[in-house]
């Protein structure tokens, strides 16, 4: 096997399958006024694939402990791209909505049980190695999505960009299940339901979960609603150009790997801290009337984001001997649940105080993700977690 193949196999599957979270995200006014509904009911076609997403990480990640993972990354390749296929015939909001839900119900489907099959198949070392294009590819299909809904096919053509990624989630599974190697038999899991709720008795990863359920609560919902800010007056910009701004996501690439070297130095917590900060920083400057400064901003954000999240996942899994995979599993349930919350919070926040009420709301939640990091840089202890004491 390729390990360099295997590697670009894995960054393209994710890649296009993200795409589809996020798609809809730079057109959403056009997609208020194509369906005639309110703003909330519009940014609920990003919100229900979130939602889809945290309801079926728990599930699909037992699966993948129990069953062959090669069936299951078919599944939903097929479902989440005839899914997507349909999106963009339909002219009925409920039923958008719908397609939309089900697109996120099987995205566990391509990520968490390719990830079960690399942890399951790989050995440490290139594990670790195929992981970060893992992770970098999160990052990269984000933006993909936004991309393809509103600068590479035109925003009015919003319907060919899910033509364009359902046959990106289609040609990169079946690149996947190629390049995938036969996979063996999946070992009977020793752990048992219980291992959930000892997990959710740590207080420590309670803080840690609640990181990643409060940094996508600020992060997804500020982008979400970032089109009705720079549409308005004084930016008055059109869906291109604030699509081009998405181009600061990328910053993820950079920063989530530089963050790992920063935690080995300095501290997970530490990191966290800074994190936090540096989003709460940059949500501040985006208040300033100039376009210059609110992108710096939103890079500030971005950058604050990327830092805080692996820091997060990664003091989590150094903490962990054992159930790795349910803590995991339990991390992203509750990241995307953040991020749902988030869209819906913000979104009520919108229409009673327009970008100053998605600001409040941001920084009244990161006050106490900061001192949730603060908190674990004060009592970091790299070597003990409840994994290791059979929880």
């Amino acid at each position: 096997m390729n390990p360099r193949l295997l590697q670009l196999a894995v960054f393209a599957q994710v890649s296009a399958c993200f795409t589809s979270i996020y798609l809809v995200q730079p057109v959403l006014p056009i997609l208020q006024a194509e369906f005639g509904v309110s703003l909330p009911q519009a940014a609920q076609s990003v919100s229900v694939v979130i939602l889809g997403v945290a309801l079926s990480t728990l599930f699909f990640g037992r699966l993948a402990d129990t069953v062959p993972v090669k069936p299951l990354i078919a599944a939903g390749g097929i479902v989440v791209a005839g899914a997507g296929l349909a999106c963009a015939g339909v002219h009925s909001m409920p039923l958008f909505l719908s397609l939309r839900f089900l697109q996120g119900l099987f995205i566990p489907a391509l990520t968490t049980c390719l990830a079960a099959y690399l942890a399951r198949t790989l050995p440490v070392a290139r594990l670790n190695t195929v992981m970060g294009a893992y992770v970098s590819a999160t990052v990269v299909g984000g933006l993909g999505g936004r991309l393809l809904g509103g600068w590479i096919h035109p925003p009015l053509h919003w319907r060919v960009a899910f033509v364009t990624s359902s046959t990106l989630v289609l040609g990169t599974t079946l690149i996947a299940l190629l390049v995938l190697p036969p996979e063996q038999r999946p070992p009977q899991s020793s752990a048992t339901d219980s291992g959930y709720l000892n997990l959710l008795c740590s207080p420590r990863l309670l803080g840690l979960f609640f990181l990643g359920f409060g940094s996508l609560f600020v992060f997804g919902a500020t982008f979400n609603y970032l089109p009705y800010y720079l549409s308005a007056p004084p930016f008055a910009l059109s869906t291109s150009a604030i699509t081009t701004i998405y181009f600061t996501y990328l910053l993820g690439v950079v920063v989530a790997p530089a963050s790992s070297q920063l935690s080995n130095r300095h501290g997970n917590g530490a990191t966290m801290l800074l994190g936090a900060t540096a989003m709460a920083l940059g949500l501040i400057i985006t208040r300033l009337p100039w376009l210059p400064l609110v992108v710096f901003g939103l890079a500030l954000l971005c950058s604050g984001f990327f830092a805080l999240h692996a820091a997060a996942v990664g003091a989590m899994n150094r903490s962990l001997s054992e159930n790795r995979g349910r803590a995991n599993s339990l991390y992203i349930l509750l990241y995307y649940l953040g991020g749902s919350s988030g869209i819906t919070a913000m979104g009520w926040a919108w229409q009673h105080a327009a970008w100053d009420g998605v600001l409040l709301t941001a920084l009244a939640m990161l006050l106490p993700l900061a001192a949730v990091a603060l908190w674990e840089w004060r009592n970091e202890w790299p070597n003990e977690g409840p994994g290791r004491k059979g929880g």
